[in-house]
């Protein structure tokens, strides 16, 4: 019988995104705020008969979802069979990939990400012998800057490129109403348009540290940057009326998450966050969520 395992691919927000200079490598020098959401994809990894690591990858007739390499689970796939095969192992069953998407994609929530964390995860139940957590990480970190952080969740600070973590403590549960837009953008054309902007980046967490220690929502709102948010707006202005509705609606804060154009919203408690999700929603599509949530897992077989 064909052995299939399943796993929780959690988004994420960032409560703190500061952007520094362009490194040398071609990437931004990050220091970013963290935090897991309950929002999050499904993915499934079955044993079937074909050629190479993956046989195939099922998005659900997502059209924004690549269903070959540039996928990032079909990536983490790969790469973790590599890994396999040069420490020895016997040749593997191919897989196919299952993924029912929660996560908007290109929305700014690291879906794509967070989809290769939970390969990871998935993949390594599948193998004769699992490979190490070390393995686990150097692999996300190859994978994408986000990858790591949605491997273990929760809420920690980056930096580097954002690879580079350290758990936060944060007490207390936060409420977040999210509105999604009907078109992506992309982090690269957000990166460059910042390029092109005059600015101060925001590199010093401390405040927001200490805001998250207390549970105080309202000092974690009042705390909330964005390094991207303003290169975000130019590109697409529609999102600061979003912003405002937010806010209008009683969020404590509204935000543009990561690069965009999903648009975060800091809520004092659930009932809020479902008021503002439902004014958000006479324009698009919203929804709430809590966090912090934990990394990516796999489900337990019922």
């Amino acid at each position: 019988m064909a052995r299939s395992v399943s796993a929780i691919a959690h988004a994420k927000v960032n409560l703190h995104l500061g952007v520094g200079p362009l490194r040398e490598d071609g990437y931004h020098e990050l220091v970013t705020v963290f935090q897991s959401l309950s929002l999050h994809d499904e993915l499934t990894l079955t044993e079937v008969d074909g050629e190479g690591p993956v046989a195939s990858l099922d998005a659900h007739g997502n059209p924004e979802v690549p269903e070959d390499d540039r996928n990032l689970a079909w990536r983490a796939v790969e790469k973790l069979s590599a890994w396999h095969r040069d420490n020895g192992g016997d040749a593997l069953p191919a897989v196919a990939i299952d993924l029912l998407k929660g996560i908007p994609t290109a929305g700014g929530m690291a879906g794509g990400s967070a989809d290769a964390a939970a390969t990871l995860r998935a993949y390594n139940a599948l193998l004769p012998v699992a490979a190490p957590e070390e393995v686990l990480w150097r692999i996300a970190a190859e994978l994408g800057s986000d990858v790591p952080f949605t491997l273990v969740g929760e809420t920690q600070l980056g930096t580097g490129r954002g690879e580079n973590l350290t758990p936060m403590l944060s007490t207390g549960t936060y409420h977040w109403a999210l509105a999604f837009a009907k078109e992506g953008l992309s982090t690269p054309a957000v990166f460059g348009k910042l390029d092109q902007m005059e600015r101060t980046p925001h590199l010093d967490t401390a405040e927001l540290a200490a805001a998250l220690r207390s549970g105080d929502v309202h000092q974690v709102a009042r705390l909330i940057t964005n390094d991207m948010q303003a290169a975000a707006l130019s590109l697409r202005p529609q999102l600061r009326r979003t912003i405002e509705a937010g806010e209008r609606a009683g969020a404590l804060r509204g935000i543009v998450s990561g690069s965009g154009p999903t648009c975060a919203f800091l809520c004092e408690d659930a009932e809020t966050a479902a008021e503002v999700a439902g004014e958000l929603g006479l324009y698009g599509k919203a929804t709430t969520a809590t966090g912090p949530a934990r990394g990516a897992y796999v489900k337990e077989s019922k």
